[in-house]
């Protein structure tokens, strides 16, 4: 009866874990949840819990658009259309986290590390 049991436990804690797997799948690129082609996510900025401004490439080569887009629970609204923008570029992260953590990891050098190099 113990043997039964286990096997009853086993098959109820797969089933649970189905709905789990297919929550996980959608939200990850394996599953298509990451846009590919022709229509991209370029910026999100929540207004509040149900309303948001989106900047969405649209096309490919030189018929790129860029749309801004004003999501709300009634509808989704065009608020301008432009050529496509130059993405500003990463900057290295500063502060004391990133010093001390440059510090101890081997070949990762930023500019703050390089300057601070000399006092230890």
């Amino acid at each position: 009866m113990g043997s039964t049991f286990g096997s009853l436990l086993a098959f109820v804690g797969i089933v649970a874990l189905i709905p789990l797997a297919l929550w996980l799948l959608k939200r990850t690129p394996i599953g298509g949840g990451a846009a590919h082609g022709l229509m991209r996510t370029v910026a999100m900025l929540p207004i509040s819990a149900n309303q948001r401004l989106l900047t969405v490439e649209v096309g490919s080569g030189d018929e790129r658009k860029w749309l801004v887009l004003g999501v709300t629970a009634a509808g989704i609204h065009t608020l301008h259309t432009m050529a496509p923008q130059a993405m500003p570029a990463a900057t290295a992260p500063s502060g004391p986290f990133a010093q001390l953590l440059a510090k101890h990891l081997p070949g990762a050098h930023t500019k703050n590390n390089d300057e601070g190099s000399d006092a230890r």
